[in-house]
């Protein structure tokens, strides 16, 4: 019966719209002399200034006014909206060391494993991949996830994971099921860009947590929990963490899940770099750790296996007392719909990706991350008026900037500019992460690139820096 009114309604909606040549649902029988009288005015109409041809419709706009939408208006990049607006004009006397690109395929040190290039040859050479795919991807492919990350605290299922194309579109997919116009997310600060970029462009506000560099970028809980409103639609939790590299305890991850408990707020788990954690560190997904609080875990190939333009990202749908229920899983599955994500190919050899590559080539990946980070770290530490944070994983290195010291400079984004003027040495400033008088350092160069940068910064220093005065009035005079 809901079915027939349903198209009954829809058949209507068409007919009132004039596409069966109708003008109205109406059926009810028109008086004579209403139409008379309709008729009369619909000839006056024609015959106007002496017309005796049909005058044509009044077009709406007389001139051409094509506009970008709203959403297209209101989609900024943060880090591009800063780096494009720098003037960097690199010292023609030293070749180029970029530590601002997160793409650890760049310098070309850091390849694939031989059994991921051999899984997607494979999958190539099977014929079976060339075609369109199940919007959510193939059940074997998502069933192949499942099985590898899949654990008694959060077991997951083939139904329980939607393919997407890369990371990102996991997190905007996330974002879209969560939250409505109106709504406000909780996002880390500093943190990835993309999470702003998404949510402003659909009309949702963010509201910026803080993580503290004197406590190796913990969350400040009680600021966090300050946050939260009965519009708040969703947390986001980065560990580790792009930009800082940390790496919460499995206690501070337990203590996040209880603010979000406390207030029935959903996470969002961005846990791309779940797996590169250096020796000594753990990081256990926050599904794994909670008991009541529903989570979409977000990640990827791009990272781990160092592969990021293939394009293949996932969300594990952990859900906790039936709190997202039949709902999200099916809105998740209609947003996958508007846009057919992964890349088949890549879906085709997604299983020996995963089961066929060699903890070694993790290992070694980690090793040279880890070891980057301590040069970077030791190297700089002992510069004065900088305080690089030693990372715990990921690929990246904060560093503060103490601006007292280099009175030259407005701010981060003036420094890292100058730097490349100077030093032919690009950081990316952390204003692009909403965090100034920091840079971000990118520690997948080779170590003889690392160790070069780092030579070239200490100079840089060493020529601008300047006696901090013991009273700081002194500085505003």
């Amino acid at each position: 019966m809901s079915s027939r009114m349903d198209k009954k309604s829809y058949a209507l909606q068409m007919n009132g719209n004039g596409l069966h040549g109708q003008t109205s649902v109406t059926s009810k029988r028109q008086n004579p002399a209403a139409a008379n009288v309709k008729g009369e005015r619909e000839n006056a109409a024609r015959h106007v200034k002496g017309s005796a041809s049909p005058t044509k419709a009044k077009s709406r706009r007389h001139r051409w006014e094509v506009e970008p939408s709203k959403m297209a208006n209101d989609t900024l990049n943060p880090i591009r909206a800063i780096v494009d607006g720098m003037e960097l004009t690199p010292n023609p006397d030293k070749a180029m060391i970029s530590l601002s690109i997160g793409d650890p395929t760049v310098f070309g040190n850091l390849p694939t494993d031989e059994a991921v290039l051999q899984a997607l040859k494979d999958a190539i050479d099977s014929q079976k991949y060339n075609g369109y795919a199940p919007s959510v991807g193939y059940l074997k492919s998502r069933q192949a996830v499942a099985n590898f990350y899949s654990c008694p605290e959060a077991p997951l299922e083939a139904e329980d994971v939607i393919l997407a194309s890369g990371c990102s579109q996991a997190i905007d997919l996330s974002i879209s099921v969560l939250c409505n116009p109106g709504d406000n997310i909780l996002v880390p600060c500093p943190g990835f860009s993309l999470y702003k970029t998404l949510a402003v462009s659909m009309g949702i506000e963010v509201k910026l947590y803080d993580l503290l560099p004197e406590k190796s970028w913990e969350v400040d809980l009680q600021q966090m929990e300050s946050l939260i409103d009965e519009r708040t639609s969703c947390m986001i939790v980065t560990n580790p963490s792009n930009p800082c590299g940390s790496v919460f305890s499995q206690e501070h991850l337990q203590r996040i899940l209880q603010v979000a408990s406390r207030h029935c707020v959903p996470i969002l788990a961005d846990e791309i770099y779940s797996d590169m954690v250096f020796p000594g560190c753990s990081c256990p997904s926050m599904a794994s750790l909670s008991a009541d609080v529903p989570i979409l875990s977000c990640s990827g190939l791009a990272k781990r296996w160092l592969v990021p333009g293939w394009r293949m990202g996932w969300i594990l749908i952990h859900d906790r007392n039936d709190v997202f229920g039949s709902k999200i899983r099916q809105g998740l599955v209609k947003l996958s719909q508007r846009i057919l994500g992964a890349c088949t190919i890549i879906q085709g050899a997604l299983g020996s990706i995963l089961n066929d590559t060699p903890r070694s080539f993790y290992n070694s990946t980690i090793r040279f991350l880890k070891t980057n980070s301590e040069i970077c770290f030791n190297e700089l530490s002992s510069v004065p008026g900088l305080n690089p944070v030693m990372p715990s994983g990921a690929m990246y290195l904060m560093v503060g900037i103490d601006m007292n010291h280099f009175p030259g400079f407005k701010d981060d984004v003036d420094f890292t500019q100058q730097l490349v003027t100077e030093q032919s040495v690009f950081c990316l400033p952390a204003s692009a992460f909403e965090y100034p008088n920091f840079f971000r350092i990118v520690v997948t160069v080779p170590e003889e690139m690392m160790v070069e940068a780092c030579g070239r910064i200490r100079e840089f220093c060493r020529r601008h820096r300047r006696p901090c005065s013991r009273n700081s009035n002194d500085l505003d005079q």
